[in-house]
């Protein structure tokens, strides 16, 4: 398979996997596709630390980085030092007692004393991202992504002066005109259907939009999971796909196994988009806590960075406990599909054989 996006990279298959494993990252990487570590859980060093195993594991090819350098949220224009204890102070203490009663209701335990502090603070701001983009950029990578709009320009920029390609996340054509205008190499078309942050258009209807607004490349994202999808996002003008909630349940990935469980027992339609998790629309695995958000109890979520930082510690008294209702993570609608655990090697095999089925029965159907 040969497009500009395989041209750009390397290449042989125009496959991008994002994934917050690195084994993942890895695997599809040496399948020939493109692995893209999410670094938002990262501190720095620890970025450092599996960046350099990838290195040590991906046999020469390339891989990506994606960071969340958001466009707006609370707390902007907060000098870095003072960030955190700023932004604690906004945080009402009606949307504490409202989390503290959610998790007492449904018997969550409190951490143990000696549990790890935690981060209350990811890469949801420019200041907390930047220090991983240097990390990123001190390694081979080949790609820096940005997944919640267009990257600040400067960071473009200096992507581009150590020699790697910038793609970023769009849900409108609008959102990929503007990071058209920063100098992004690729813009990534995310239908509704993704998990993570996303917006409201469909994958179907976003796609040739995109495709028809912008002359850089494009990449299908959101709902792909199998061949037919994909041909289906090349045929609607990509040059590549965008894969993420499809590598959750594969063999190398560091999921959760309670996660791991309700990924291949659900539907497409156990998903929600919802402000629950960041402040900003993503589409979660749905259960009693985004229903508990929704309800007339709610208080309503707190903008970025403000929300995780008030459920940070919750999300992680309840991934410790076995109290599967509250549990909640970004999962697209392709998890309909995602049944059966599978090598990350087989998935992208797949992948590839299906996409070439698919193309014969069009050639057939359009045959003499």
């Amino acid at each position: 398979m040969r497009t500009r996006v395989t041209d750009m990279f390397g290449i042989e298959l125009p496959i991008f996997a994002f994934s917050h494993c690195r084994d993942v990252v890895a695997a599809v990487s040496r399948a020939g596709g493109m692995g893209v570590l999410g670094a938002l859980y990262f501190t720095p060093e620890e970025l450092e630390t599996e960046l350099k195993w990838i290195d040590d594991h991906v046999d020469g090819k390339p891989y990506g980085v994606d960071v969340v350098m958001p466009a707006s949220y609370e707390g902007a224009d907060f000098a870095p030092e003072e960030l955190v204890g700023r932004l604690q102070s906004m945080i009402p203490d009606g949307h504490r007692g409202f989390v503290e009663n959610l998790l007492a209701k449904h018997g969550v335990p409190p951490l143990s004393s000696d549990a790890d502090p935690g981060k209350v603070l990811l890469g949801w701001t420019d200041a907390t991202a930047r220090p991983q983009v240097e990390v990123a950029l001190r390694h081979p990578i080949a790609l820096l992504a940005n997944a919640l709009g267009p990257p600040p320009a400067d960071v473009v920029d200096l992507a581009h002066e150590h020699g790697v390609k910038v793609a970023a996340l769009a849900s409108t054509p609008r959102h990929a005109l503007k990071q058209v205008e920063v100098g992004v190499d690729v813009v990534v078309a995310q239908g509704t259907e993704a998990g993570g942050h996303t917006g409201e258009i469909s994958t179907m209807v976003l796609i040739p939009q995109v495709v028809d607004a912008v002359e850089v490349p494009v990449l299908a994202a959101g709902g792909i999971g199998n061949g037919r999808q994909m041909a289906a996002g090349m045929a609607l003008g990509a040059e590549g796909v965008w894969t993420g909630s499809l590598w959750l349940t594969v063999e190398e990935a560091d999921t959760p196994e309670m996660a791991k469980r309700r990924i291949l027992e659900a539907t497409s339609r156990d998903t929600v988009r919802s402000r629950s998790w960041t402040g900003k629309p993503a589409r979660l695995l749905k259960n009693a806590w985004t229903e508990a958000w929704e309800s007339e109890e709610s208080p309503g979520t707190l903008p970025m960075p403000l929300q995780f930082m008030l459920v940070s510690d919750a999300l992680r008294r309840i991934g410790r406990s076995d109290v599967s209702d509250l549990a909640t993570f970004p999962a697209g609608q392709v998890i309909g599909i995602t049944n059966q655990v599978r090598s990350t090697k087989d998935v992208m095999f797949g992948l590839v054989e299906e996409y070439g089925e698919a193309l014969e029965r069009l050639e057939r159907l359009t045959g003499d």
